[in-house]
């Protein structure tokens, strides 16, 4: 594909669909949005980019990318009566999904894809808006290898690391595992700040010891703003993170693969909800961490690098 001549059409323009959408149109791509709530398409027109009503007004496009929330939200915008496979006469010649749904739904798209053959590639990604806005966004994506090649250069404008896996759906199976090792890190290294806390060690100070240290990476980095000053502004909230837990743990399940550790930090992030906060960033773990050892936390408020070119 030429991207001088291909039509790229967008389905989401909540936070993250936005971020990745804008990326494409600022790259020069001839980019067509939709929302359910148009507004919010919209607010990409002002960067270049057309708005449709329908996805089923993005039939003619060359490539669709989907950035929904659910399995459900998945259905209705490629199989549903406006869906962008619901008109009879044309239909995208690739439809790529970065949404993260379960693999049955996956599949069941992909055989609708399929019937109107069109290709269909699974390329759930790992970041947030602010991830994407600073090139790191990475993608693991599957399905037929020729509809991959055909579409990377525009996959490389999203972010930094575009993964090849494989064939059919194994891209969620990595998502989900993905997200499951963000739980279970996040959960670390929350109880291990809450013990350097209790033993008289700001957490600046011992956050910033972890990050210069071998165990330092780019999530401790970007998270340690939110564990120094308490900002639990969402970015991914336990709402999102439990769901993954539970597609992870069906999947373990059905592979009859032992998860221990997986299935305690399953229960912690579902105690977190119930503690009120479903709604705030997972990071919020460390205040659950905090409560489980009867320490009042309190924010440090100080600049602090998140390391992907801001400071909180």
């Amino acid at each position: 594909m030429s991207p001088d001549t291909t039509r790229i059409g967008w389905i989401g323009c909540g936070r993250m669909g936005t971020a990745m959408a804008k990326r494409l149109v600022l790259a020069g791509n001839d980019v067509t949005v939709t929302n359910r709530t148009r507004a919010k398409a919209e607010a990409l027109a002002e960067f270049g980019a057309k708005v449709v009503d329908t996805p089923r007004d993005l039939a003619g496009c060359d490539i669709v990318f989907i950035m929904v929330s659910a399995n459900n939200d998945l259905l209705d915008v490629t199989t549903g009566a406006q869906g962008v496979l619901s008109d009879p006469s044309r239909a995208p010649r690739i439809v790529i999904d970065c949404s993260t749904v379960s693999t049955e739904i996956s599949a069941s798209v992909r055989e609708s894809c399929a019937a109107r053959a069109a290709s269909f590639l699974a390329a759930p990604v790992s970041g947030n808006p602010k991830v994407v806005a600073s090139g790191q966004l990475t993608l693991a994506v599957s399905g037929t290898r020729g509809a991959f090649d055909e579409v990377h250069p525009f996959l490389d404008q999203l972010g930094k690391g575009v993964t090849y896996v494989g064939d059919g759906e194994v891209s969620r199976l990595v998502k989900i595992c993905h997200n499951m090792l963000l739980g279970i890190v996040t959960q670390a290294l929350a109880e291990i700040t809450v013990l350097a806390e209790r033993g008289g060690v700001k957490r600046s100070d011992f956050l910033g010891f972890v990050n210069d240290s071998v165990m330092g990476s780019t999530f401790s980095r970007y998270k340690t703003p939110a564990f120094v000053n308490l900002d639990f502004t969402p970015t991914f909230t336990p709402t999102l993170l439990r769901k993954d837990f539970d597609l992870g743990m069906a999947a373990a399940k059905k592979m009859s693969v032992p998860m221990p550790v997986s299935a305690l930090c399953t229960e912690i992030v579902v105690s977190s909800i119930g503690a009120g906060h479903a709604d705030q960033d997972f990071a919020v773990l460390l205040l659950e961490a905090a409560r489980g050892a009867g320490l009042a936390m309190e924010p440090e408020n100080i600049t602090i690098d998140d390391g992907l070119g801001g400071a909180k």
